[in-house]
């Protein structure tokens, strides 16, 4: 069994504590990874990132699946590709990962990452655990 239990983190003065995650993308087919701290978003659909980390792992943007997502901000076209996610020693692979221009921060949604794990929010102490059996 995998859990872990991480606190709120605050990344930006005058925000508030949100459940922030550290995690590892790697490029399966290059090997190229980079660290990332996302944001657990039980809002949101899919797992999205900025354009740039596709360009990172050696991922050519507009060779991947081409989809039309809407969010806050309007319509916005995202391509996905897929990656390997490492946290704290555990692998999920073959996550698929809808990258996004003008996305700015890295968000880890409910299909391809939370529907892996059993997510319990601690508003009170501020932590998050993600349990996986």
């Amino acid at each position: 069994m995998f859990s872990i239990t991480k606190p709120f983190r605050l990344l930006a003065q005058g925000q508030i504590p949100r459940p922030w995650l550290e995690i590892e993308l790697k490029n399966p087919d290059t090997n190229k990874a980079i660290s990332v701290v996302a944001l657990i978003d039980t809002g949101a659909d899919e797992c999205a990132m900025p354009q740039d980390l596709a360009e990172i792992l050696g991922h050519n943007l507009r060779k991947g699946k081409p989809k039309t997502i809407r969010t806050g901000s309007g319509i916005s076209t995202a391509y996905s590709h897929t990656v390997d996610i490492r946290i704290d020693g555990l692998i999920i692979s073959n996550v698929l990962i809808d990258f996004m221009p003008g996305l700015h921060t890295p968000l880890l949604g409910v299909k391809s990452f939370l529907s892996e794990f059993i997510l319990t929010v601690n508003y009170p102490q501020k932590t998050f655990t993600l349990s996986k059996s």
